[in-house]
């Protein structure tokens, strides 16, 4: 509604504009093979690091695409992304903000990217969703299924539209796979192998320092617990040395399992068996842990999620596969690495780059008419700027990213409580475990609050 009334208003008084030609370029009025600004979608980054640049960039590349401001709590990172913005535009207009809070609240910010580290996605997309903000969130969703849950629920109450960084499916490999999985190729498919990665190592604890002047300490950890700084808990993007180690303490992330790699291909494990409003029912496993040191995260770790329609997904991490001869006999790739789906005529592997089958004409199939065609993106944020301005669901909106993530967190509280699961996933809880069902919600530091 917000760019309609823009454009109804720029419709409006285009005789006005019309009638000074000398005082309006070419561009601005979207000649010359520029875009209107009646068509342009205005953009805040929120957390520009190494991850939030390289989104950034992106959306610089689309010409319907206006970035106005960029958000930081690094100072360096705020000053490096105007730059690269101002650069684009050959102006000054980019504004910089510290506090998320206050871009989102400006009138003309049509959407976010939110690029942040993990423990932030869902309060930032919850203040984005209540001003009626489009989202692009990165992976994963939320350290917690009730975080997730709100945010869907809001999402959907503010008729937002949200695209979640799980861009494995708008890449065509992935989706060919999923759709000869789907239209029966590989006769009824039986077993999903996910060998995902891992640092295979903790981190060793850091002395306490002072906290850096660029940096405001305390709104990095936000919701978070109380945490002496030290660099490497929280560094992103400085002097060119990419993401610290937050993402393998638990305070901040879900680790290898879902913040890394894992929840990619736990996406599309099910979007190939058609569990986007589904889930599995069952879950069990087990892992090791950091013994000691900064991070807390999972090191290695074999999960086995059982599906109502008798499928198994066995997620396992690569040095696992590596030494697993069932696992590493039937993955096609030498790092162990990528998804397998096994069924009663053939099977599909599929990783980024990389796409193999039995029997190998399966390669050739065509996707009959009348067969299942899975929705067809080859661009992750042109489908979440197309879907901008049609007000349709993305490729991955937040119900499919919910559930995705919802095998993330029955892993975690699984291994957490080191007994198999069961779960209903009509209701999205645990079945009959009160103390399973407790550990789905995570405190919040105060004041933040969902």
């Amino acid at each position: 509604m917000k760019t309609f009334k823009r454009r109804t208003f720029l419709q409006r008084t285009g005789a006005c504009i019309l009638g000074f030609p000398y005082l309006v370029n070419a561009s601005a009025l979207g000649r010359d093979g520029a875009v209107a600004p009646s068509d342009r979608i205005v953009i805040g980054s929120i957390g520009i690091g190494s991850m939030g640049t390289g989104d950034m960039r992106s959306l610089l590349g689309h010409r319907d695409v206006h970035i106005r401001a960029v958000c930081d709590v690094w100072e360096q990172n705020r000053i490096r992304a105007k730059e690269i913005v101002d650069e684009h535009y050959g102006d000054k207009g980019c504004a910089a903000y510290i506090d998320f809070r206050e871009l989102i609240a400006r009138k003309d910010i049509d959407a976010v990217q939110i690029s942040t580290p993990d423990h932030w996605h869902v309060l930032i997309a919850l203040e984005a969703a209540r001003h009626g903000k489009d989202i692009f969130m990165q992976k994963a969703m939320g350290l917690s299924l009730t975080e997730d849950k709100v945010l869907r629920s809001e999402v959907n109450r503010y008729g937002v539209v949200f695209q979640h960084g799980t861009q494995q499916r708008s890449d065509q490999r992935f989706r060919f796979a999923c759709e000869l999985v789907r239209n029966g190729r590989i006769g009824r498919l039986e077993r999903i192998l996910i060998s995902s990665s891992s640092w295979g190592a903790g981190w060793p604890l850091q002395p306490v320092m002072p906290v850096p002047k660029e940096l405001n300490y305390d709104l990095w950890l936000g919701p978070a617990p109380a945490a002496p700084y030290t660099y490497d808990r929280c560094r992103s993007g400085k002097h060119g040395q990419g993401q610290g180690i937050w993402y393998r303490i638990s305070d901040y992330s879900t680790g290898e399992i879902g913040t890394n790699w894992g929840i990619h291909h736990l996406d599309i494990a099910q979007w190939a068996n058609g569990s986007d409003d589904s889930g599995p029912v069952a879950v069990e496993g087990s892992a090791i842990f950091p013994e000691d040191g900064l991070a807390n995260n999972v090191l290695f770790f074999n999960i086995k999620h059982t599906y109502a329609n008798g499928v198994v997904l066995t997620h396992i991490d690569h040095f696992t596969c590596r030494k697993n001869t069932y696992f590493a006999g039937r993955m096609p790739v030498k790092d162990g690495r990528g998804i397998l789906f096994e069924g009663t005529e053939g099977w599909v592997f599929v990783e980024r780059g990389i796409i193999d089958a039995h029997p190998k004409s399966l390669l050739q199939s065509i996707i009959g008419p009348d067969e299942i065609h899975l929705s067809d993106s080859t661009d992750h944020f042109r489908n979440w700027l197309d879907c901008i301005k049609s007000r349709e669901k993305t490729v991955c909106p937040v119900e499919v990213a919910l559930r995705s993530d919802t095998l993330v967190h029955q892993a975690l509280i699984s291994l957490r409580l080191g007994r198999k699961l069961s779960w209903d996933p009509v209701k999205e809880e645990f079945v009959n475990d009160e103390q399973a069902n407790r550990l789905m919600t995570r405190a919040l530091r105060s004041p933040w609050h969902l």
